[in-house]
């Protein structure tokens, strides 16, 4: 469709292969599937949970909120909202998810980011229609013993940057007519120089700020997870954060970037392979549309 070839995508991203959800498949669908697996993990039911907050940039509509729709598939009647902060939502919910249960409102706590990133591709633009697949993946946030769960976080937005990685029209800024759907305005437009330079800056000091609130060094951190958007901007933090790259969690390889399904995706896949024991120190590290960063330890 595009001017490349695999040589070239493999090179410039790592990517190999990623999925790409059916045209009849919307974000709630496979939100679904990610959350009965994060219940079945936690050994708990639906009817359990307090609260779902479902990260995602590709809703199945403006409204109700995806997360609207999560709940009417699981069943019980819970509170549910959606948070559409790009890449770094599913880091954000886990961190309002903790604040909202250390404050004793909720109890459990169901955080999930999904996307369906195909349908906001442009697949006649090179620079960004070989980066992008469909996932999900969700979590339980729940009560644990003092010093374990999560330790900390670092969370940050520059709307300066508000431009480098956007969908101008749909909103009330732009509503759609002939002409934005003439001009593919609908789809996502990103300054790839731009965030891979903001990208790597933020990780690495969002990482450093939250490590050193929760007085760790850096080398105390037994796995670090971060945004599988590239692997040139995965090495790159890698050597900012002076860490083994045999300490970084990666899947872009295997799913391209899936924006906020990302780092859960990979904390799954770390977890099942075994890369995760108890009382290991974890980090999470985002960057995302906004242009926003998010960052978080954990000892699991």
């Amino acid at each position: 469709m595009v001017d490349t070839s695999d040589e070239w995508i493999r090179t410039r991203t790592g990517i190999v292969e990623r999925r790409i959800a059916d045209s009849d498949v919307a974000t709630s669908d496979l939100a679904y599937l990610a959350s009965q697996a994060a219940l079945e993990a936690a050994g708990m039911e639906a009817r359990e949970l307090d609260l779902i907050i479902v990260a995602t940039v590709t809703p199945d509509m403006f409204f109700p909120c995806t997360a609207a729709v999560l709940q009417g598939k699981l069943g019980p009647p819970t509170p549910a909202f959606d948070l559409l902060v790009g890449c770094t939502g599913f880091v954000y919910g886990l961190a309002v998810a903790r604040e909202m249960v250390a404050s004793g409102a909720y109890n459990r706590i169901l955080v999930c980011g999904a996307e369906t990133l195909s349908k906001i591709t442009d697949w006649e633009d090179r620079s960004t229609c070989v980066l992008f697949g469909d996932a999900a993946g969700a979590a339980i946030v729940a009560p644990v013993a003092e010093g374990h769960g999560i330790l900390g976080y670092a969370l940050g937005n520059d709307g300066t940057k508000a431009d480098f990685l956007k969908i101008e029209a749909g909103g009330s800024r732009r509503p759609a007519t002939q002409q934005t759907v003439a001009e593919r305005a609908h789809y996502l437009k990103m300054n790839g120089p731009e965030v891979f330079k903001f990208a790597v800056r933020v990780m690495a000091e969002s990482s450093e700020e939250v490590v050193s609130r929760a007085g760790l060094e850096m080398s105390d951190i037994s796995l670090a997870i971060p945004h599988q958007a590239n692997l040139r901007i995965i090495d790159a933090a890698a050597k900012r954060f002076n860490l083994p790259w045999d300490r970084f969690a990666r899947s872009v390889e295997r799913y391209g970037n899936t924006s906020a399904a990302s780092i859960p995706l990979a904390l799954d896949e770390a977890v099942r392979g075994r890369l995760v024991k108890p009382g290991d120190l974890i980090l999470l590290s985002s960057f995302g549309a906004g242009l926003s960063w998010a960052s978080m330890v954990m000892r699991w």
